[in-house]
């Protein structure tokens, strides 16, 4: 039976044009999430900020399917975009402005991780692509996490496309993944022994306000706990979609 994958791209959405303060991030995404899905129904949604929207595939049993899926989600989220006055712009981090990125989506998970690190998010602006690849169960899951636990380093520099935020030239190929280091569980997951291990770790991070809720970690590899698949979450969003196509590739 073929494993089949899927794909979640995140982009900022940034204002067009050649005067001063163009190309920075505008907080339009619920209209323009409005707008893409009059032709790509759920594939699109909001984001974590304003600033953001997020576009989807279905499960895909290859590497050319999925290409053709992201680039229909794209070409939709591009018009709509357009549509708007504004371009949807493929970077892990802001690139010119990311306070207008900051005004909040409305989803009560969003709303729940503000409360809970309060100002750690103020600069915690980042666009990512994430892999899911179809597996059996969790506990198959969870195991696969740990072998591939070696090969995240790669991924994220095979990736990398965030070395600037709001105007500065950060020295770094992913200041997205800096970004992320902050937070006690955005990274890889620990070694775990079984399924039932790993779910007692998790319920330790909750309790402990370490983690916001043990059934969604954000770990840069985590079972998905709405569809049964290993969701890997450490790439930096491409600014190519055929480069995405790839790395789905090589994960599965």
């Amino acid at each position: 039976m073929t494993t089949t994958i899927g794909a979640e791209e995140e982009f900022f959405l940034v204002r067009t044009g050649d005067r001063t303060g163009d190309r920075a991030v505008e907080p339009a995404g619920s209209r323009v999430v409005a707008r893409a899905r009059r032709t790509v129904g759920d594939l699109v949604s909001g984001e974590f900020h304003q600033g953001q929207l997020e576009v989807r595939t279905p499960p895909c049993e290859e590497s050319g399917e999925l290409h053709r899926h992201l680039a229909a989600v794209r070409r939709a989220a591009h018009e709509a975009c357009r549509a708007e006055g504004l371009g949807l712009c493929a970077t892990g981090t802001p690139v010119i402005g990311g306070a207008g990125a900051r005004v909040l989506g409305d989803h009560p998970r969003y709303r729940a991780g503000v409360r809970q690190f309060g100002t750690l998010l103020d600069d915690f602006t980042v666009c990512a692509v994430h892999v899911h690849v179809h597996v059996p169960d969790r506990e198959v899951a969870v195991l696969t996490a740990n072998h591939l636990r070696p090969w995240l380093p790669l991924l994220i520099a095979m990736s990398a496309n965030s070395p600037f935020f709001e105007g500065r030239d950060t020295g770094y190929a992913s200041w997205r993944t800096v970004v992320r280091g902050r937070f006690p569980a955005l990274s890889a997951p620990p070694y775990v022994d079984s399924l039932a291990d790993y779910e007692r770790l998790t319920a330790a991070l909750e309790e402990s306000e370490a983690m916001l809720d043990a059934t969604i970690p954000f770990w840069d590899v985590r079972p998905n706990p709405r569809v049964p698949t290993l969701e890997i979450r450490v790439m930096d969003v491409p600014s190519d979609v055929a480069d995405t196509a790839a790395l789905t590739a090589l994960v599965r």
